[in-house]
């Protein structure tokens, strides 16, 4: 795996940025998290001046193997037909990116179709989909090297356009069962409490789930791979969580904002602080969804998500929805007056 220098964030300027925060005409604290957010962002990017300009959005396309054990209510071939649908205009992720002004970045990492020649779709495709982690790891070293460098380099065509805020979403069948496995892997959280309904399954669907991967854990658990953690990653992962590591740990890496989505991006983000724990501190948790376990696993990260609106569709659309708070604490800390200026008494 590409090594990446991930260091974490110099609180040199902290102080100051926390008294320009704590001189706005305003009571101190009076804005809550947004003085939290403002003061995160401020020591990202070392200013007191912090920008959100040419924001990106990366869609992450991949099948995955274990999507052939009935792990899923929605059959794979939704994944390509909803892929083809984004290139549209006709997705959730769509409309977000529009309204927030976010460039849409489309792109097939390992998807169980040919999208070569649609218009609009970005060709990083690594193979048609992972292996059956029931049986086998889900990709091989050599393709797990190549989805993170799809990560790499699709960050780095956003930093070329002046990027500083990333956000990252997934469209990919099954993959809410990989993001169950590295949470119980790397929060030792209980199977069960780790599996949920995914995109619909009723009490059976995810009773039959937790049955099929128990028996792949059991497989890892004595395979060569048991017991590593890039090897957890690679056991289960799909192509496009994978890129999605490698997106993340080149945005830390550029002190880039890193907005995290849902259960899966949740997941691809604690696989991530995992291999580089100083890197959680580039990232805003943007909301707690539906699906079951994700509460716990932002818990067991420490992270406090923004919004709790019963999200569960994925994409990235979470991420997108609270881009305004985001920017209402960036625009708190430029745009607002202070006492002095303000000719205000400062009462505290």
């Amino acid at each position: 795996m590409k090594e990446f220098n991930i260091q974490s964030v110099d609180k040199s300027l902290q102080t100051s940025i926390q008294d320009k925060i704590d001189n706005l005409n305003k009571p101190k604290g009076s804005l809550g998290r947004l003085e939290e957010l403002a003061l995160q962002i401020c020591l990202i990017q070392q200013t007191l001046e912090p920008s959100l300009s040419h924001p990106c959005h990366l869609l992450l396309g991949g099948d995955h193997g274990i999507e052939r054990e009935g792990v899923s209510v929605s059959p794979r071939e939704v994944t390509w037909q909803q892929m083809i649908n984004f290139t549209r205009g006709g997705g959730g992720v769509n409309m977000f990116c529009r309204q927030h002004g976010f460039k849409l970045r489309i792109v097939d990492v390992g998807v169980d179709y040919d999208l070569s020649a649609v218009p609009g779709i970005i060709d990083r495709k690594i193979a048609r989909g992972t292996r059956n982690f029931l049986y086998e790891p889900a990709m091989s070293k050599e393709e797990f090297d190549h989805a993170i460098m799809v990560g790499v380099e699709l960050v780095d065509d956003c930093l070329q356009e002046g990027c500083h805020v990333l956000c990252i979403g997934e469209m990919g069948i099954a993959n809410t069962s990989p993001s169950s496995i590295w949470m119980h892997l790397f929060c030792n959280i209980p199977l069960a409490e780790c599996i949920g309904a995914g995109a619909g399954l009723n009490n059976e669907g995810i009773r039959h789930k937790y049955e099929v991967l128990s028996k792949a854990m059991e497989r890892y658990k004595a395979s060569s791979l048991g017991g590593r953690l890039e090897g957890a990653v690679r056991y289960f992962g799909g192509f496009e969580m994978v890129a999605a590591i490698g997106a993340m740990l080149r945005a830390a890496e550029q002190h880039l904002i890193i907005l995290v989505d849902g259960f899966i991006m949740t997941a691809c983000a604690l696989a991530a602080t995992r291999l580089y724990p100083a890197a959680q501190e580039y990232m805003i948790f943007t909301h707690c969804g539906d699906e079951s376990g994700h509460k716990k696993m932002l818990e067991a990260m420490e992270a406090k998500p923004l919004l709790h609106l019963g999200l569960r569709l994925g994409e990235g659309t979470g991420a997108l929805c609270a881009f305004p708070i985001i920017d209402s604490a960036v625009r708190m800390v430029n745009e607002m007056n202070n006492f002095q200026n303000a000719q205000i008494t400062k009462y505290f």
